[in-house]
C-alpha cells in the first residue's frame, strides 16, 4: 500500500510541471541554403582624400579614357580616411585602389561578402492563460538562431549566433490584442504575406530595399478582424536610445517612432496601407542633438553666423545633425492562392532619409591645379520602391517570379562653400552633373521553384539578379550582384 502511495506521489510530482506548462507551445523554423554569388565591387574602390597640389610643369599621366592619373606612393596611407574625395578636372575621382569582385559559395547568406537576405531561423515559446470573461494573458519569447558563420572567422565559435526576435507580454480579448516588448512594426506586418521569396536570397528587403523594422520598447495594438478588416498600431518609447547612434538624452518622447497599418484579408483578396515615422532624434547622439542645426553653419568668434551678401548663412563643410523625421508609407495588394495563382504588388515611398540630411567635406582639384573645398550630401533624399510577384502552385509545387525597382531621389553636392570662383573654373558644371548621376536607380528580378515534401518541410531553388546604377560611383557602397540558392526549410 505504501509503495502504491509513493508511486502516485512521484507521478503527481512529475506531472505537476507539465500541467503548469500545458498552455506553452514550443515552435520554430529552421532553414539552410547553399548559395553562390557574383558581386561586383564587393570591396569598393578607395579614393584619394588628401588634397594634391599640381604645380605647373608637374608630370602627370592620362589613362585610356582621358582621366588624369596622379602618382600615389602608398594606397594604404591612413590619410584616405580623413578628408573628402579628390576629383580631377573631368569630374572623376582619383582612384588609389581598384575595387575587387567576389565570386564564390556560402551557406545561409552568411559571410562578409554575401549579399541579400538568408534563412530566418528561429525557435520560441509562446502561450496564454485564461483570465476569464474572454480575457487572456499572452506571452512569447522568440530567439533568432544562425546556423552559419556570420563573420569572417568560421572556426571562431563566437556566441553571436543568437538574437532576440518578437518577444512580449500582453492581453487579448474581444477588444483585440495589446502587447509590450519587442515586435515587428505594423508597416512590416502589412505586407508580410505578399513576399513569395521571404527569408531567402531574393527577399524584398535585401533586393528592392524595402525597410522592414523589428523594434524594442514598443507598445502594440492589433484589432479584431471585422469581415476581413483589421487595424494595427504601435508606439516606440526610446528611453534615450537611438537607431544605432548611441545615447541621445533628447530621445525621450513616447512616440520616438510610430507605425500604423490597415489590412483587409478575406479569402484570396488582400490589401493593406501603412504609414511609419521615426523621430529625427533617433538618428543622433546627445552631443549632436544638443548642438542643433546651428552647428551646421559657420560662426564668427562672437557666436554670430557668417552670412553672404544676401544674408544667407554659410554652411559648414560637414554636419551630422538630422533635422527632419524619417517617413515612409506602403501599399500592398494581393490575390492569394486563387485556383493556384498568386499575384502581389507592393509600393513604398521613403522620404527624409537620415543620411541625406548630413554631409561630409569633399575636395576638388581643377585643371589649374587649384584645391577647391566643397561638401557632399551623404545619401539620397528619398526613394520610391515597387515590386510585383507572381506564383502558380500545382500539387506540391510552385513556380514563382518577381520584378522590382528602386527610383532614388537627389544626392546633392554643395560645391565650393568657401568662395565663388568655382563657376569660373568650370567645376560647378562638373559637380552638378556628378550630383545628378549619383542618384541612380536599381532594378531586380528573380525566379524560383518550391517543392513541399509536407506541410512542414519544403525545398526550393532560385536565381536572383540586382542591377544597381550606382555601382561604379564614388562615395557609394552600392553593388550589382546576382546569385543562385538551393535550400530547405522545416517548421515545427
Amino acid at each position: 500500500m505504501n509503495k502504491k502511495l509513493i508511486t502516485l506521489a512521484v507521478a503527481a510530482a512529475v506531472a505537476a510541471p507539465a500541467a503548469a506548462m500545458a498552455e506553452a507551445t514550443l515552435y520554430g523554423r529552421l532553414g539552410v541554403s547553399l548559395d553562390y554569388e557574383d558581386v561586383k565591387n564587393a570591396i569598393p574602390p578607395a579614393y584619394l582624400r588628401e588634397p594634391v597640389v599640381i604645380k605647373p610643369g608637374t608630370p602627370i599621366g592620362v589613362d585610356a579614357d582621358g582621366s588624369v592619373v596622379y602618382d600615389v606612393n602608398d594606397p594604404r596611407d591612413p590619410r584616405i580616411q580623413e578628408r573628402g574625395v579628390v576629383i580631377d578636372s573631368f569630374g572623376r575621382p582619383i582612384t588609389i585602389q581598384q575595387g575587387q569582385d567576389f565570386k564564390g559559395w556560402g551557406v545561409n547568406q552568411q559571410g562578409s561578402e554575401m549579399r541579400g537576405e538568408g534563412p530566418s531561423n528561429r525557435i520560441g515559446v509562446k502561450g496564454s492563460e485564461d483570465l476569464g470573461n474572454g480575457l487572456k494573458a499572452i506571452y512569447q519569447v522568440e530567439l533568432g538562431v544562425k546556423l552559419a558563420a556570420a563573420d569572417d572567422n568560421i572556426p571562431s565559435g563566437r556566441n553571436d549566433g543568437v538574437s532576440i526576435r518578437n518577444s512580449f507580454v500582453g492581453l487579448a480579448g474581444g477588444f483585440g490584442t495589446v502587447l509590450i516588448g519587442r515586435h515587428d512594426t505594423p508597416l512590416k506586418i502589412s505586407t508580410g504575406k505578399l513576399d513569395l521569396f521571404a527569408d531567402t536570397m531574393a527577399d524584398y528587403n535585401g533586393t528592392v530595399d524595402f525597410d522592414d523594422l523589428r523594434v524594442d520598447n514598443t507598445f502594440v495594438y492589433i484589432s479584431p478582424s471585422f469581415s476581413g478588416f483589421s487595424l494595427a498600431a504601435a508606439l516606440v518609447a526610446p528611453g534615450g536610445a537611438t537607431a544605432g547612434f548611441g545615447q541621445n538624452y533628447n530621445s525621450d518622447e513616447i512616440n520616438g517612432a510610430w507605425s500604423i497599418a490597415g489590412i483587409y484579408n478575406n479569402g484570396p483578396f488582400y490589401a493593406s496601407a501603412a504609414y511609419e515615422t521615426l523621430s529625427n532624434e533617433m538618428f543622433m547622439n546627445s552631443e549632436t542633438s544638443l548642438a542643433g542645426e546651428a552647428a551646421c553653419f559657420d560662426q564668427n568668434p562672437d557666436g554670430t553666423f557668417i552670412v553672404d551678401s544676401n544674408g544667407v548663412r554659410r554652411p559648414t563643410r560637414s554636419c551630422n545633425y538630422v533635422g527632419d523625421d524619417y517617413n515612409k508609407y506602403r501599399f500592398g495588394l494581393g490575390l492569394l492562392d486563387w485556383n493556384g495563382f498568386t499575384l502581389t504588388a507592393i509600393y513604398e515611398n521613403q522620404d527624409n532619409l537620415p543620411l541625406s540630411q548630413t554631409r561630409s567635406s569633399i575636395t576638388y582639384i581643377n585643371d589649374k591645379g587649384e584645391i577647391i573645398p566643397g561638401s557632399i550630401q551623404n545619401g539620397f533624399q528619398s526613394q520610391d520602391l515597387w515590386q510585383i510577384q507572381a506564383g502558380y502552385a500545382f500539387g506540391n509545387n510552385m513556380f514563382k517570379a518577381m520584378y522590382g525597382s528602386a527610383d532614388r531621389g537627389d544626392q546633392r553636392f554643395a560645391a565650393n562653400l568657401r568662395n565663388t570662383t568655382i563657376a569660373a573654373n568650370n567645376v560647378g558644371a562638373i559637380v552638378d552633373n556628378l550630383g545628378r548621376d549619383l542618384a541612380g536607380d536599381k532594378s531586380t528580378w528573380a525566379v524560383g521553384f518550391d517543392h513541399n515534401f509536407s506541410k512542414r518541410t519544403k525545398a526550393y531553388m532560385l536565381y536572383t539578379n540586382v542591377d544597381d546604377d550606382r555601382e561604379d560611383l564614388p562615395l557609394s557602397f552600392d553593388q550589382s550582384w546576382s546569385g543562385f540558392s538551393i535550400g530547405m526549410v522545416h517548421k515545427f
